[in-house]
């Protein structure tokens, strides 16, 4: 009978834990803030790129973009995005960052900087700067063949 799949030593299998661990440690570090990861990165993009379309902004920031409107509804919603139609294509949705979500934004900086050192916590500095360009170039060379 053959032996069962490793999956817990899959690259796969670890890059879902390590997210699952990521995700927690955002959630604990700026619980009182009530955002996302990906909400969280959709503020800082808008503040880079004010007035960027959802689809580009969908891209910028990795998130499916056929649920992404419903992430920027939940921003909406809150008063931290401002979405208007392109005046020169109705159907392309323009989004900027409000300046309360710009205040949220600027307030979670130090939780979310927390977040990130206790991520890569168990890591000596070495290491932390080792994974961090290895899961830059993983990343990447996905996107290149994509």
């Amino acid at each position: 009978m053959p032996k069962s799949f490793d999956f817990q030593h899959a690259p796969g299998h670890l890059i879902r834990r390590a997210h699952q661990v990521a995700v927690a440690v955002f959630m604990e570090e700026t619980g009182t803030h009530d955002i996302t990861p990906v909400q969280f990165a959709i503020l800082n993009a808008l503040m880079d790129d004010p007035g960027e379309d959802q689809v580009t902004l969908a891209a910028k920031v990795a998130f499916d973009a056929a649920t992404f409107g419903s992430v920027i509804g939940r921003l909406e919603a809150k008063g931290w995005v401002r979405r208007e139609p392109d005046a020169g294509d109705r159907r392309r949705k323009l989004l900027w960052v409000t300046p309360q979500g710009e205040l949220a934004a600027v307030a979670m900086k130090r939780a979310v900087a927390r977040a990130q050192r206790r991520i890569l916590g168990p890591l000596d500095a070495h290491e932390q700067q080792q994974l961090i360009a290895l899961l830059g170039k993983l990343v990447q060379g996905h996107q290149d063949a994509a």
